[in-house]
């Protein structure tokens, strides 16, 4: 079957998606010829756009972690949401398109490929802008307590997803990353709401 020449964004937009979807199948046992199968491209077109799988993966992270923020961005621009509902879809993040991820697997990131534990660190420890003016809106409307320090909150939310990226404990006792996140979400507006 002859192969069909794409867009470059849109080859890139499959590559990602792909070697999402085989992460959360194979975790760091994935190849760069699993991802040009599912892609339907050769392994060279893969190579052309990306040295190795390490980069492969960095720029997969970098597109999770665009899609969150794009996401984010669609939550606090929402008129029909009030500020303690911004606040929970935002800090939970997870657009759509991006719920069957796996996060789970990535504690496999840190020993094999420090790099890339690294980037998503990165990545959660950046662009806490919003999250922040909300927590201010809502103290200004009296649904945030005006006690907390919001610093300690963000604080806690990075540590605690940090940990929970940095180990398969969840996956053990049967319990999705989404899931995990959203109890974490739960307790900490429990803690900071009126």
């Amino acid at each position: 079957m002859p192969r069909i020449a794409k867009e470059p964004d849109q080859l890139r937009i499959d590559v990602m998606e792909a070697c999402i979807k085989t992460f959360n199948e194979k975790g760091l046992k994935l190849t760069v010829e699993d991802v040009a199968k599912l892609c339907h491209v050769s392994k060279k077109t893969l190579y052309l756009m990306y040295a190795d799988k390490e980069a492969m993966l960095i720029a997969a992270i970098d597109y999770v972690f665009r899609a969150i923020k794009a996401n984010e961005k669609e939550v606090y621009d929402d008129p029909s949401l009030s500020t303690i509902e911004k606040l929970k879809k935002i800090m939970v993040g997870m657009p759509e398109k991006l719920q069957g991820v796996d996060f789970t697997r990535s504690y496999e990131f840190k020993e094999a490929y420090p790099s890339l534990h690294k980037r998503a660190n990165m990545h959660l420890e950046n662009d806490w802008e919003r999250t922040i003016e909300l927590i201010k809106k809502g103290m200004d409307e009296g649904v945030i307590r005006k006690d907390i320090n919001i610093y300690v909150v963000k604080a806690i939310i990075e540590s605690t997803i940090e940990n929970f990226l940095s180990h398969s404990t969840f996956k053990k006792v049967g319990i999705s990353y989404n899931q995990a996140l959203a109890d974490l979400i739960d307790i900490v507006m429990s803690g900071i709401a009126v």
